[in-house]
């Protein structure tokens, strides 16, 4: 197969879809890698390491589209790119499409097999190629939380360890999946007070057991989460639901109630956000404030530290990437119920659930294409 790996044209958006060692992996398996140039110099990967492992490098998107087999990306597509996608190419990438009507109208129309990695989804349930990146952004949701809770950056001026003598900051985390653990984790090494909230009792039994002693978990609930949103220093959004647009837990009255200068990081931004008054921003211009309130909606926030999120990323992509590769699309989904879940467009008809539901647009089950 030949395989494109294209340069990310997201704003400030810096990583890259495989690593030279993953290329060299590729092409041992017999296949033809194509690189964009430059695809991978933000995260430190130069052209000559791709041709050193044996890709060849391609000067532009449309000459890569045009003789790939499967492209892949580490954001979805942008406008520029649409007329660009082949019928019958396979787009393997994050798409999160129950967020985007206009992108997944255009992967309709192109009639091509389209991947995402955010709905590939193992036996557990557990999200394989989201989880890393997932990582990244619940550990640099507190980073940025503490960060803009400077008063130079619009913040109240809390620090959120606080010093001897004097409270820490508190730190709400909605959802206890990884992000959510990830953000409670670092939030707790800083030293604040944190709640992180969910709804499956086991999932806080669990958490209850490895959390330090300075993470609440509680059920999460309207009446906890107006009371403690009042009390946050800092509110971090971190609920998923797989495929689907991510569902407004906490609204503007909401909002009103709390701190002036006090911070919202909206982690699940890219399927919507979690807060009312969020939309998306980027890392040039990060946050806007609404009723004194900063809020940091970045939809791409693992692109800030694209050397870490690349190899994090290739790290997990990989494996998938290649059986596409091996196997072509069609056997590699029926071979394996979780390369399956991750169709999400296949010849002009969407194959997930909850991106159909998402626009009131017809569903086919991937089974029909299988």
């Amino acid at each position: 197969m030949i395989v494109g790996i294209l340069k990310e044209i997201k704003s400030e958006e810096n990583r890259v879809s495989m690593t030279p060692a993953g290329a060299e992996v590729m092409v041992h398996h017999g296949h033809t890698v194509l690189v964009e140039k430059n695809a991978g110099t933000g995260s430190g990967f130069l052209d000559e390491a791709y041709t050193r492992a044996g890709a060849e490098i391609v000067e532009t998107p449309a000459a890569i589209y045009a003789r790939a087999d499967m492209v892949m990306h580490v954001k979805e597509p942008l406008p520029s790119e649409y007329g660009l996608i082949r019928e019958g190419q396979i787009v393997f990438t994050y798409l999160h499409l129950a967020a985007d009507e206009k992108l997944t109208k255009a992967l309709v129309d192109s009639k091509a097999v389209c991947i995402a990695y955010e709905t590939i989804q193992k036996p557990d349930g557990s999200l394989p190629l989201l989880t890393p990146m997932s990582e990244v952004a619940g550990r640099m949701a507190i980073q940025q939380g503490a960060k803009y809770l400077e008063m130079t950056q619009g913040g109240h001026g809390v620090l959120l360890g606080g010093v001897p003598g004097v409270d820490p900051g508190t730190v709400v985390v909605i959802g206890g999946g990884v992000v959510g653990t990830n953000a409670a984790k670092m939030a707790c090494g800083l030293g604040a007070k944190v709640y992180i909230l969910d709804m499956n009792l086991d999932r806080l039994r669990h958490l209850s057991d490895i959390m330090p002693a300075n993470c609440f978990p509680l059920m999460s609930s309207p009446a906890t989460l107006r009371k403690l949103v009042r009390e946050a220093d800092v509110v971090v959004g971190a609920v998923l639901v797989a495929g689907a647009k991510a569902p407004r837990l906490v609204t503007r009255e909401m909002i009103k109630t709390m701190k002036r200068g006090s911070v919202l990081v909206d982690v699940a931004i890219d399927q919507g956000g979690c807060f009312e008054t969020s939309h998306p921003t980027t890392h040039k211009d990060p946050t806007f404030v609404v009723d004194d309130v900063v809020h940091y909606c970045v939809a791409n926030m693992p692109g800030a530290v694209a050397k870490t999120s690349t190899l994090a990323l290739t790290n997990a992509t990989l494996p998938y990437a290649v059986t596409l590769a091996d196997k072509g699309w069609k056997k590699a989904m029926q071979d394996s119920r979780e390369i399956a879940l991750g169709a999400n467009v296949i010849d002009g008809e969407i194959t997930y659930k909850g991106v159909a539901e998402a626009f009131d647009m017809p569903y086919a089950g991937v089974e029909k294409f299988l």
